[in-house]
């Protein structure tokens, strides 16, 4: 059974609430890069590494390298002549039809630093040495999961794509028909990089906010009027944030690829209100995740719960705003 903001007092028979927390203050290793944050570094790397040549390759971590052929050390010494995004990896080609494919996972972070930088620390995977400068690739925590492959060829980059569709380039049909190729709840279908590719779990939330959209709507169940609000809101989120990133870190390389950002409206935003209706933004959680939603704006003032919890509650779950808010104060 997921945990959710909402807690079952045994003693006392009825729904507890805690307070209402702040918004969180988390880390830089809690949240995948998603497609605004991809497209922030390979805008950076464009005017860095676009036609300079790639000196040396350094791994620190043999859990980094998933692939045995090609080697790192058939990449040096070749030409940077493009770079792009595979889902949420940052691809870099090299002359030779080389590609170097980075995964970042959640905690992963890349660095501009100046030339043949000592690759010191734990946190420090890997180096590539350019003339003007070292890109190197941080993971924090014990964990790792970041990956680098290395593939040759127009297929190699596309074998490690999950096949989604890139919204800013589909239409309304080609959305639709992605979305509803399997019935799922709308979290679900828009971070199943099976269907729509590069969004994760805080764009999620942002798009169904601005959406005005349950996040447990079923996406074969949605009317026309509202396929048209959330293929509108998917795009104008990721263009809002992409637009926004690559504003903030201007000439510099981006170093605030964070999970949780004060301008965003409701994820990682629990407990604070929201900015459209002032109601307090509610959360889902379950596993290491969360969704975040405003019930005025998107349900309908219902209350969301999961399944698990919902079951044992019974008729003591809130359905509505005003039955959570008589509850917080008993």
């Amino acid at each position: 059974m997921g945990n959710l903001h909402l807690r079952f007092d045994e003693a006392r028979g009825v729904l507890a609430t805690p307070p209402a927390l702040p918004a969180r203050k988390c880390g830089h290793n809690t949240r995948v890069p998603e497609l605004p944050d991809i497209l922030a570094y390979t805008h950076a790397l464009e005017s860095r590494i676009l036609g300079q040549t790639l000196e040396r390759v350094r791994i620190a971590s043999p859990f980094l390298l998933r692939t045995t052929s090609p080697t790192p050390a058939e990449t040096e010494g070749r030409v940077v002549r493009e770079l792009k995004r595979v889902g949420k990896r940052i691809a870099i080609g090299v002359d030779g039809d080389l590609w170097l494919v980075l995964h970042l996972m959640i905690a992963g972070r890349l660095h501009w630093r100046p030339p043949k930088i000592k690759l010191a620390g734990r946190q420090n995977l890997a180096a590539f040495d350019f003339p003007n400068g070292t890109l190197t690739l941080t993971e924090a925590g014990s964990k790792r999961r970041a990956s680098l492959n290395i593939v040759a060829g127009e297929a190699g980059p596309r074998a490690l794509d999950s096949g989604g569709i890139d919204v800013l380039d589909a239409d309304l049909d080609a959305f639709r028909a992605a979305l509803t190729a399997e019935n799922h709840t709308l979290k679900r279908a828009l971070t199943d990089p099976r269907f729509v590719s590069g969004i994760g779990n805080a764009y999620s939330d942002e798009i169904l906010h601005a959406a005005q959209l349950s996040p447990l709507a079923q996406t074969q169940k949605l009317k026309p009027e509202e396929w048209q609000r959330l293929y509108q809101a998917t795009r104008d989120t990721l263009q809002l944030w992409v637009k926004r990133l690559e504003s903030e870190a201007g000439e510099r390389f981006p170093e605030k690829v964070t999970a949780f950002r004060e301008e965003m409206a409701v994820h990682g935003r629990y407990g604070q209100p929201c900015p459209v209706c002032g109601e307090k933004v509610l959360r889902i959680r379950y596993a290491d995740n969360e969704t975040n939603y405003c019930a005025r704006c998107q349900t309908g003032g219902k209350v969301l719960a999961d399944r698990g919890l919902s079951r044992l509650l019974g008729s003591d779950w809130p359905r509505t705003l005003e039955e959570l808010e008589e509850r917080r104060h008993r």
